[in-house]
């Protein structure tokens, strides 16, 4: 398990006095306005930025850190990622994962046929749905509803599913 949790990305500058457009990569950015820090990882070294502001603007947060105070000290985070400890994360309702935790899972049918390895999580708005590989290097996709997803086991690292008729060709 990932010990951080990526909120964002610095997407580009916004003025000149040391404010960044961040694309978040969470699903509630509102969530920026009750932090007080993100871990900045510039791919040298990692660094704990104190959040001043944060406002949006479309599907930006544009945020102020402290100290922070011209374009030129943080032009060069651009493209640079966020994150947050597990500490500082969202609490998760009930049957709710990070998607970090569930990239790798094994995958078994409730027949006990193994299907292969949870490889990517796309969003489509209705509902998640899960990208596996199976052993032959095809993609299945299999949406998130509680119908296909009967069991996650986070200690394990093992998901039961059922499968609809026509998920999977054979």
């Amino acid at each position: 398990m990932e010990d951080k949790l990526r909120v964002g990305i610095i997407s580009s500058t916004h003025g000149i006095k040391g404010e960044v457009k961040v694309f978040p990569t969470t699903d509630n950015p509102e969530r920026f306005k009750k932090l007080k820090q993100v871990i900045l990882d510039t791919g040298k070294e990692e660094l704990e930025l104190e959040i001043e502001s944060v406002r949006f603007f479309k599907k930006f947060s544009i945020i102020k850190f402290k100290g922070i105070n011209n374009i030129n000290d943080i032009e060069k985070y651009k493209g640079k990622e966020l994150y947050v400890t597990r500490e500082h994360a969202q609490r998760l309702r009930r049957n709710e994962y990070f998607i970090t935790d569930l990239i790798g899972m094994k995958v078994t049918e409730d027949t006990g046929r193994y299907l292969g390895m949870l490889e990517d999580v796309l969003k489509t708005g209705a509902n998640d749905v899960y990208t596996v590989k199976t052993e032959d290097g095809k993609e299945l996709l299999i949406p998130a509803i509680k119908q296909c997803i009967l069991d996650v086991d986070m200690d394990k690292q093992e998901m039961k599913v059922h499968l609809l008729e026509g998920l999977l060709e054979e």
